[in-house]
């Protein structure tokens, strides 16, 4: 195969390649759509139920309103005038760290936690549990590697289930929970299974 034809197939499989690139982009972003317009139940705005799923899922060291603005990628206005609404709506309760009165910790209400099990987002996970398991696995493997590459492109954190952190340290007998070498702290079996603003692979 001449040179000229090498470069012709080269260029041919690149630029399918950047079609089929440019195509499953599109495909994300009207799914985007589809899951932000279905994010209007219970009177929330989509950025209020981003906030209450974060918190549903972070570690008792990742509820602080920075955590928030760092997980979201909003700003601290942003992150400020929501905490604000869903504190009004009863949803969002505000309290002082029993460790530094100027730090504020976030927990969710019994009323937030019941408007979760209505979450929007659940009729999205039932059609991923439709998929073939190869399927969903392979989605959810390219999903993750590209919101990784996102991250780190743009220098945010990478946030992480604490039981997979490298400062995480399991029990020495079973049923008991771990240990965070970097916080110093002794961790809860439910501690291990929740995001940490802290984490590091």
């Amino acid at each position: 195969m001449g040179e000229a034809m090498i470069a012709r197939v080269v260029l041919s499989r690149y630029s399918e390649r950047m079609t089929t690139s440019a195509h499953s982009a599109r495909l994300l972003e009207r799914l985007s759509r589809l899951i932000h317009n279905e994010a209007h139940a219970h009177g929330l705005k989509p950025v209020q139920w981003d906030v209450l799923r974060y918190l549903n899922v972070a570690n008792r060291y990742s509820r602080s309103p920075s955590a928030v603005t760092s997980y979201l990628n909003l700003t601290k206005g942003t992150v400020s005038q929501t905490l604000n609404a869903l504190e009004a709506k009863g949803l969002v309760v505000k309290r002082a760290d029993a460790t530094d009165r100027r730090r504020v910790t976030l927990d969710l209400s019994s009323q937030a936690r019941t408007a979760l099990k209505d979450d929007p987002l659940l009729r999205i996970s039932s059609h991923l549990d439709a998929l073939q398991d190869d399927n969903r696995r392979g989605l959810e493997a390219g999903l993750r590697e590209l919101l990784d590459a996102l991250i780190r492109e743009r220098k945010g954190r990478p946030f992480g289930v604490c039981h997979t952190c490298r400062h995480h340290r399991p029990g020495r007998d079973e049923g008991q929970g771990g240990f965070c070498n970097l916080l110093g702290e002794t961790l809860s079996i439910a501690d291990g299974d929740l995001l940490c603003v802290e984490h590091a692979a």
